[in-house]
């Protein structure tokens, strides 16, 4: 293909081996576009139902998907044509609206234009052909309506709505444990809804995890999961009704802008400078114990001097936190991020009814449990398996919404 200009100076477009090209039109060019819908739901069909297969999928990177979530399935497609790009909208908007039932859709679909190919030859029009779908669609939605039975639910009759998540996950990865996973995403949706205006803020709702273990490990946590441990294996793993200082200063001696240079020549001006350092580290355990706080974290790394004497004056510590972490902590605790120790104040401190480190694996890995924060009603949904289980992890929990 290239482009010329006429003697006006016009564009127009030289299309290589153009008496080969031809321009569909009328029937075919409709039945064109419904075979390409069509194959979109031909390799959708085989992943529906509890029989249905799971798809391998592998991306340009070389990263595999084992998934028999539709959208999931398109998303991660190479799809060119503009019918098809339709079909895979179809099945992003269903799992926008409802969280479930992207597969259907787009079979449902993929037969509706099947037979909508029976009736294009028989000469009806396309226009008469959409508002038939459309009086049936309102038929159904009627006849729905009628035989449909209503459950009540609330936090403590949760049954109604763990059978019908278990639905959901029937035909999904985690099938052999559904009983539980629809447990657990269902309370997980009532801790963060307003039952009152039926309003579900799924951003309240965090799912993390760590390969390895069994699926059958996977907890809720009424709280927040920082994948870190106590900097002192002797400080006590389980805190009550903790006061959390959040700060963003190190436990070390502040540093001189300028270039600077310490000759020491003797003994006694050695033990002056140790002595002076370690005041420094004194007073600053000092100041976080005068406030009240049981439980400091720090988002920068001190030194084993301030970690020992940390665990000495029995105020348990947390390093090495990242920003987005510490800004997360300080919004489900209620604190303040202090930049330094002089700013440090009671009423800058967080509240957390539960803080606990758990090990758990082969391994010994460590993390952090925040748990009944006073400022958050957010939830964590730790989830344990083998690396196929997380490219699926990602949507259980949201088809649990799909009463409200």
């Amino acid at each position: 293909m290239a482009l010329a200009f006429d003697e006006y100076g016009r564009p127009f477009i030289i299309i290589k081996e153009q008496e080969q090209k031809t321009r569909l039109r009328g029937l075919d060019a409709q039945k064109a576009n419904i075979s390409a819908g069509r194959s979109v739901a031909r390799i959708l069909r085989t992943s529906l139902g509890p029989k249905g297969m799971d798809k391998m999928l592998s991306s340009p990177d070389g990263d595999v998907t084992i998934t028999n979530d539709g959208a999931t399935i398109l998303e991660q497609m190479d799809v060119d044509n503009q019918i098809a790009k339709l079909m895979v909208e179809l099945s992003r908007s269903q799992d926008y609206e409802i969280g479930d039932g992207t597969t259907g859709v787009v079979v449902m679909a993929g037969s509706l234009l099947e037979q909508a190919e029976k009736l294009l030859e028989r000469g009806i029009h396309p226009i008469r052909i959409a508002e038939g779908y459309e009086l049936a669609s309102r038929i159904a939605v009627e006849h729905l309506e009628r035989i449909a039975h209503k459950f009540e639910f609330g936090e403590n009759n949760i049954e109604s709505l763990v059978q019908t998540c278990m639905t959901t996950l029937s035909s999904k990865i985690v099938n052999r444990c559904k009983r539980k996973l629809a447990e657990i995403s269902v309370k997980a949706v009532l801790a963060v809804a307003d039952l009152e205006r039926k309003d579900v803020n799924l951003d309240l709702i965090k799912v993390d995890g760590k390969v390895g273990g069994k699926l059958e490990d996977t907890e809720l946590i009424y709280g927040i999961v920082v994948d870190k441990d106590m900097s002192h294996p002797q400080m006590p793993k389980q805190i009550q009704d903790a006061n959390i200082a959040i700060l963003t200063c190190p436990f070390e001696p502040p540093k001189p802008k300028t270039k600077h240079k310490v000759d020491i020549d003797t003994v006694e001006k050695f033990e002056t400078l140790r002595k002076q350092e370690q005041q420094y580290f004194d007073d600053m355990v000092q100041k976080c114990k005068d406030v009240g706080a049981t439980l400091v974290i720090c988002q920068w790394g001190f030194d084993d001097e301030a970690n020992h004497l940390l665990m000495h004056r029995n105020l348990p510590a947390v390093r090495w936190v990242g920003g987005v972490e510490l800004e997360l902590i300080a919004i489900a605790t209620g604190g303040r991020i202090v930049p330094r120790f002089q700013e440090l104040t009671a009423e800058k401190l967080g509240k957390a009814g539960l803080v606990r480190e758990k090990s758990f694996g082969t391994t010994k890995d460590r993390m952090l449990y925040i748990e009944h924060c006073a400022n958050s009603r957010a939830v964590t949904i730790f989830i344990r398996g083998g690396q196929y289980i997380f490219g699926f992890c990602h949507s259980f929990v949201y088809h649990s919404s799909q009463p409200y």
